[in-house]
């Protein structure tokens, strides 16, 4: 047992407790604008209060653990904490998140000398303590939480990064600190802090004013910092044009950042992104297409592989895994899963990066390129197919089976995993409850009788206006539906790579018809720019004919 400090009247608890009540946030709806429905009542600390010392640890090896908190009185009225960093710090939209603060580190507490409960997690690797203590009377208390774990994705050789971020509005303490304890709460190891312009609104982005040497200052422990920009073209200030894409671990600032009167209220619609990402590869670094199927540039890259990654969910949700990963995939590419969270840390939203040691962030985004990756915002999955694992190929001389092993654990109910080959759910297994979280396996051995990809899900969020993604899913504590994907594992048979023509067809009439909506809304100066966003175009159709005609061969 531990020795607490102690002065005046002091009660010192130890909780260790190993079955907890059911989630009180976990089945909240997403956040809504403006909305206040998903806000508990709220009081500060008036009449009498007492000091408590609150801490968090790991309940087998006694360690402390940084996470966040919320404490209700007797009446259910959440206790303002303002000492503490609110975990919906800059999020303007009202939600869940709103509801806890972040103990970065043992602090001392003001408040209610009541009955109050506490909850209390640390990142996607603990159950959910929950716990209720009487200080009426009291005036300095000692509390230590213990927090069971149910995964170690360090130990596991798992590195957690966020691959888009961006602050606004802040003071440079308040984004210090949220730099500083955000991150480490939520279980992340590296995170890139971007840059990027919009005119005069960016006078106000706080993140735009961190220099490498800054962010070097900001690393403790695990955590490590990258840096890089968001390279954009919108139509109109918020409207769908070229798409936006981050350029990571960048020696310098690639120009133009934003492009067209859209964004920059100047300038034509020149030049393209692809410019951008050219330079940014001849400099040695990492491209990420950002918001999944936002913008017309993604699939012309993705085709003349100039793109090293795709995000989703990362700020919103457009579209699913069909829209983007998968048809790529069903033409051959390889597709790594990535995601982030853009402005603010407003979710989990994270990707794993399998690794036998320490990373830096070049290393880490070498690992991500490669396909040794999983996505998640809950849930923690683990894949293998015969040894393989996410980024692998596995190569058949003749048609066989493989033998696939998934699982899945969270703290929440995230229904099941799925199997999928080239798109589609070939097998699945139910998600159990064991203690307070869950935990699913699946053991399989699919039939392979042409090229395939594998990869391991849990069920997609739903999608507006999509009739085959209406499935509602479980929710985390900050309100965001659940979601998690592994990269794949690609299954050549006598050498040859998944390629279905209808899939490549339809891509081709995309360009035609993306770069139609270019000409029809496009401001350039001359025939030469205009040119040059044309041959994005161009270039990513040749591309895919000429596979078509190989394989018509």
């Amino acid at each position: 047992m531990r020795r607490h400090w102690a002065f005046g009247l002091l009660a010192t608890l130890v909780i260790c407790a190993w079955h907890y009540s059911t989630p009180l946030l976990a089945h909240d709806p997403p956040p809504k604008p403006t909305s206040t429905t998903h806000t508990i009542a709220r009081r500060t600390a008036d009449g009498p209060t007492c000091r408590l010392k609150l801490s968090l640890v790991d309940h087998e090896t006694g360690q402390p653990l940084p996470g966040v908190v919320q404490i209700l009185d007797h009446e259910d009225h959440l206790v303002e904490l303002p000492i503490l960093v609110s975990r919906g710090q800059g999020i303007e939209q009202i939600g869940p998140i709103h509801n806890w603060w972040v103990l970065a580190e043992p602090t001392v507490l003001t408040v209610p000398a009541e009955e109050i409960s506490l909850n209390a997690f640390s990142g996607l690797e603990t159950e959910r303590a929950h716990q209720h203590l009487d200080l009426t009377g009291k005036t300095e208390a000692s509390l230590e939480i213990c927090l069971v774990r149910f995964a170690r994705q360090t130990e596991r050789g798992q590195l957690a990064g966020n691959t888009h971020l961006h602050l606004m509005k802040l003071s440079r303490d308040e984004a210090d600190r949220y730099l500083r304890e955000v991150p480490l709460a939520d279980g992340l190891e590296i995170v890139f802090l971007s840059y990027l312009e919009r005119a005069q609104a960016d006078l106000e982005y706080t993140s735009n004013k961190y220099t490498r040497e800054d962010l070097d200052r900001l690393e403790h422990g695990r955590l490590r910092w990258g840096t890089g920009e968001e390279h954009r073209h919108n139509f109109g200030p918020q409207g769908e044009g070229y798409g936006h894409l981050l350029l990571l671990d960048i020696p310098h600032v690639i120009r133009p950042v934003s492009i067209g009167p859209g964004i920059t209220k100047q300038g034509t619609d020149a030049p393209p992104l692809q410019a951008g990402i050219n330079e940014a590869r001849r400099t040695g670094g990492k491209v990420i297409w950002a918001h999944n199927i936002f913008g017309y540039e993604d699939i012309p890259n993705w085709v003349t592989g100039r793109v090293d990654a795709n995000n989703i969910f990362d700020g919103s949700a457009r579209g699913s895994y069909k829209d983007t990963y998968y048809r790529y995939l069903n033409v051959g590419l390889h597709v790594p899963f990535s995601t982030g969270t853009d402005w603010f840390i407003y979710d989990f939203s994270r990707v794993y990066v399998a690794t036998d040691r320490s990373l830096t962030p070049t290393q880490w985004l070498a690992r991500l390129a490669a396909g040794n990756s999983f996505i998640t915002n809950g849930p923690l999955l683990e894949f293998f197919v015969d040894y393989s694992s996410a980024g692998g190929t596995i190569d058949l001389k003749q048609p066989g089976t493989v033998e696939a092993q998934g699982s899945a654990v969270g703290r929440h109910d995230f229904k099941r995993i799925e199997l999928i080959a080239n798109g589609r759910v070939i097998d699945s297994a139910p998600a159990k409850r064991e203690g307070d979280h869950y935990v699913a396996t699946l053991n399989a051995t699919p039939t392979i009788d042409e090229p395939t990809w594998l990869a391991l899900r849990t069920p997609p969020p739903p999608v507006k206006d999509d009739p085959e993604l209406q499935e509602p899913v479980g929710q985390n504590e900050y309100g965001g539906n659940l979601f998690a994907h592994t990269s794949p594992i690609y299954v050549t048979l006598q050498g040859q790579g998944v390629f279905d023509s209808a899939t490549a067809q339809g891509l081709i009439v995309e360009m035609n018809s993306d770069w139609q909506k270019i000409e029809q809304q496009a401001k350039f100066a001359n025939a030469v720019e205009r040119e040059r966003v044309e041959r994005v175009y161009r270039e990513g159709i040749e591309v895919l004919e000429q596979k078509l005609r190989e394989r018509s061969r």
